[in-house]
């Protein structure tokens, strides 16, 4: 899933994306806000004050603290009278306390807000991975592989990052230079404090310069690594390719090629990070000397003390600190509001496919599967000159209707629409007489089962991927749908039976043991409509020919839908409907359409004579 620049939309199949951000500080806190109110943390309201006082508290005492040493220096060498022990005593052990007090409340802030910066990030991951399962085909179709993954986790990971920095770091830090800049100014002197201010304000706005200057830099950076990276990974999945055709030295000029755009644009960025560095260095020297200088003739004129000295030494050290990550900060930080904002981007995608507000259950089931009924029924996809145009048919309960075509003539898109994983633009699906629109989609999905083309199994073991169906069913149940679908040789000879891990999608199976697995899982849902996308087009003849007659037996007392290749596995249909560029130009039982000899007979004909 690629954004689009921001000001602009992108349409994901039928869902309209927002802008790819809204990039301003602002807003993104008041959405980072949001997220963390809707973290669901216990205590989050207390939490939330108990953080932000021990903020305060710390930065205060951080400031104090310099201030108490430097009074309690005075008194063992004061301007007048005799050197008080009692009070340098006093005073240091306040300031002791003080500094004790800034050293602990970080870690006292963390532990009490640290569960709701981990929730914040699991609630927004949570919420978005939701959401975006609840989006349309359309849109997931229109993704780019593992795109989404990366932009929910990115985007959740940056609110921890954007808590830490922002709201505990780059926050507090202003605080704390405001507090400090205030007892410059009424301990030190006004021209100490400007001093200091205007330092502080020219290694800020240079240290934002050159690092929006350095973007470009890490951006090209970042792509030729990408580059590298997917040409090298290209070569070695491919690598029978390249052996073939005898391509090792053109993928490894390629590659060295990549590598040398690498080391330009690395050579580049670090060059450009050492300017920022100096540049930050020379500024702060210079102002630390000026300040020196200063603070060396005040003292000799009587104009400072040497506790006054201290005091303005541990101040600018305390400030200077945190600003030598300052460059580093907002150049991450403006990384994790577009990444959190890209997130909230995503989330604010509206799925095509909802329930209305007074969708209802389907009525309890008769035992005969249940009526489904075109009315009709267009739908165009975005990418395609032809969907289905005006179609209409009815499968009675329990019926069997079976669509045959060219590639492209709208078989899955009828078999989608009669899912409701797309609403079709004109007309209207109904079953048990209800439009699909006005029947809740967890009810619908409770009553439809599909065994696709293609099976995608989860990386998970064998049992897991049959009882996904339905998983609160018993062991023996699982273990007879498995039956039912001609595997239970297949997992008597596996060294760990059902607990056999099937691999990412299941390659570690064959393509007709994972559609036997589907079956599987199809037939322990047990619903009312059965749909079956060519769903023993990956099996052996004997195989098939037992599963056809598994199916034959299931298919009983439910409705079924099939998309064939093979016509001889649909001789028995009910109904069968030839489709061509979107419409129904035949219907009719097998002999019905065989006696017109049009586009149904000719195909039987030569299917049957290439057998």
């Amino acid at each position: 899933m690629a954004f689009a620049h921001p000001g602009t939309t992108r349409r994901f199949g039928g869902e309209t994306a927002p802008a790819e951000t809204r990039f301003g500080f602002w807003g993104s806190m008041a959405d980072l806000g949001r997220l963390v109110m809707r973290s669901g943390a216990p205590y989050l309201r207390v939490r939330i004050t108990a953080a932000l006082a021990l903020v305060f508290v710390g930065k205060f005492a951080g400031v104090i603290s310099p201030v108490l040493f430097g009074d309690a220096i005075n008194h063992l060498a004061p301007k007048t009278g005799a050197p008080s022990l009692a009070l340098f005593i006093v005073a240091a052990l306040g300031s002791s306390a003080l500094g004790l007090a800034a050293a602990w409340t970080p870690y006292m802030r963390d532990a009490i807000f640290y569960r709701v910066s981990q929730s914040t990030m699991a609630k927004a991951a949570v919420e978005s991975f939701q959401h975006v399962l609840g989006l349309s085909l359309d849109f997931h179709q229109s993704k780019q592989m593992g795109t989404l993954s990366r932009v929910i986790d990115r985007g959740s990971r940056s609110t921890d990052f954007l808590i830490r920095t922002v709201v505990f770091s780059i926050g507090p830090t202003l605080v704390e230079l405001v507090l400090a800049l205030g007892v410059m100014a009424v301990k030190l002197g006004w021209t100490f404090s400007a001093i200091t201010l205007v330092t502080i304000v020219l290694y800020t706005l240079i240290t934002f310069r050159i690092t929006n200057w350095r973007l470009s830099h890490r951006r090209r950076l970042n792509e030729t690594d990408n580059r590298a990276a997917g040409l090298s990974v290209d070569a070695l999945i491919n690598y029978e390719t390249v052996k073939t055709f005898g391509a090792e030295d053109r993928a490894g000029r390629a590659y060295d090629d990549a590598m040398g755009e690498y080391v330009d644009a690395s050579v580049q960025a670090n060059t450009s990070l050492n300017m920022l560095n100096a540049a930050q260095t020379l500024i702060m020297q210079i102002g630390l000397a000026v300040m020196t200088v200063a603070t060396g003739v005040w003292v000799v004129h009587g104009d400072m003390t040497v506790g006054g000295l201290y005091t303005a030494t541990a101040l600018l050290r305390n400030l200077y600190a945190p600003l030598g990550m300052l460059g580093f900060q907002y150049r991450e930080i403006r990384q994790a509001f577009i990444d959190m904002e890209q997130m909230v981007s995503l989330r604010d995608i509206a799925a095509d496919i909802v329930d209305a507000p007074d969708a209802e259950d389907l009525p309890p089931a008769s035992g005969r599967g249940a009526s489904v009924a075109f009315d009709h029924v267009s739908f165009q996809h975005d990418a395609r000159s032809v969907g289905l145009r005006d179609v209409s048919f009815e499968t009675a309960a329990g019926a069997t209707t079976a669509l045959v075509g060219p590639s492209g003539a709208g078989k899955t898109t009828a078999v989608r629409l009669a899912m409701r994983l797309l609403d079709p633009q004109d007309g209207r699906v109904l079953i048990e007489g209800l439009d699909m629109r006005q029947v809740k989609q967890t009810s619908l999905r409770q009553a439809v089962a599909l065994v696709p083309q293609d099976v995608a199994l989860f990386n998970d073991t064998l049992y897991a991927n049959i009882a996904f169906a339905r998983p609160g069913a018993a062991n023996d149940e699982v273990r007879a749908a498995a039956e039912a679908a001609e595997l239970g040789p297949f997992i008597d000879g596996l060294p760990n039976g059902m607990s056999t891990m099937v691999g990412e999608r299941g390659l570690k199976l064959s393509g007709g043991e994972r559609q036997r697995v589907g079956i599987a899982r199809a037939l322990l849902a047990n619903p009312r409509i059965l749909i079956l996308d060519e769903a023993t087009s990956a099996l052996d003849g004997p195989t098939e020919a037992a599963i056809q007659e598994t199916l034959r037996k299931v298919k009983a007392g439910r409705t079924t839908l099939v998309i064939a290749h093979r016509l001889s596995t649909i001789v028995d249909a009910d109904q069968i409907l030839v489709l061509r560029r979107g419409r129904i130009v035949e219907r009719g039982t097998h002999a019905e359409l065989l006696a017109k000899t049009g586009e149904y007979a000719a195909l039987w004909r030569r299917q049957t004579r290439e057998t």
